[in-house]
């Protein structure tokens, strides 16, 4: 069994400038997703997809690989994780006759994702034969039925979610008395490397959740993030949970 960890770091974030390598607890960023990976039971290979040289430095001294450079046209702030995977995959291809079995997709902007929970993402993908996925998620923190669209001109709000398919003032009800919504944390996606060829998906429709609680669920995308992720790894002495 070829189970191939892909982490994807482009270079050019925009709202926390080389966020990828920046440090957090005196570590890049991107050091605890190759870490947590390496750590694996299951992951014969940790390669991270990225098109900067110096994320590329900082990978292959963090112990993953780096054979490629993914294009520039497909590392643009609106490219997509799929054409990152078709890239990558196709790259292997072409290049070893490398074809995995499983994918690991790591976002590098989750650093207390945990090695226990990448092999539990992977052990519950193989044992079900009809699922295309395991996607990580939490608890949503705020409800969708307490969401709210602005009207053009900005005069009027209106439900995001349909009135006719919410209780009855459902904008007025605590949490408990509403549906248990999840929403996907950005963490992981496993998948068979087959959607990427056969579904042009990484996901595909049959996903299994798998719920991570709000610590391992921290998503770094801002300066608040990085301050509120610096205290939290402080307190774990800067170590990656296993």
């Amino acid at each position: 069994m070829q189970v191939l960890c892909l982490i994807i770091a482009r270079g050019g974030s925009q709202r926390v400038p080389n966020k990828n390598i920046r440090p957090l607890a005196g570590r890049p960023l991107l050091a605890y997703s190759i870490e947590a990976a390496r750590r694996s039971r299951y992951v014969n290979r940790v390669v991270v997809s990225t098109d900067s040289d110096a994320i590329a430095e900082v990978a292959q001294k963090e112990g993953a690989e780096v054979p490629f450079r993914r294009p520039a046209e497909i590392a643009q702030s609106h490219s997509t994780e799929l054409q990152a995977m078709e890239h990558a995959l196709g790259w292997f291809k072409d290049h070893e006759s490398y074809e995995p079995d499983f994918v690991v997709l790591l976002r590098p902007t989750s650093p207390f994702r945990t090695t226990a929970t990448i092999d539990r993402a992977i052990e519950l993908l193989i044992n079900d034969s009809d699922a295309h996925c395991v996607r990580t998620v939490r608890l949503c923190s705020e409800h969708p039925h307490k969401m709210w669209v602005m009207d053009p001109g900005g005069r009027r709000i209106r439900s995001l979610i349909p009135v006719e398919q919410k209780l009855p003032e459902a904008h007025t009800l605590s949490y408990h008395l509403l549906p248990t919504v999840f929403v996907q944390n950005a963490s992981m996606d496993v998948f068979r490397a087959t959607n990427i060829w056969q579904l042009r998906s990484t996901t595909g429709t049959e996903i299994i959740p798998l719920i991570q609680d709000e610590f391992e669920s921290v998503d770094i995308n801002t300066e608040i993030d990085f301050l509120l992720a610096e205290t939290l790894m402080t307190q774990r002495k800067g170590e990656v949970a296993v």
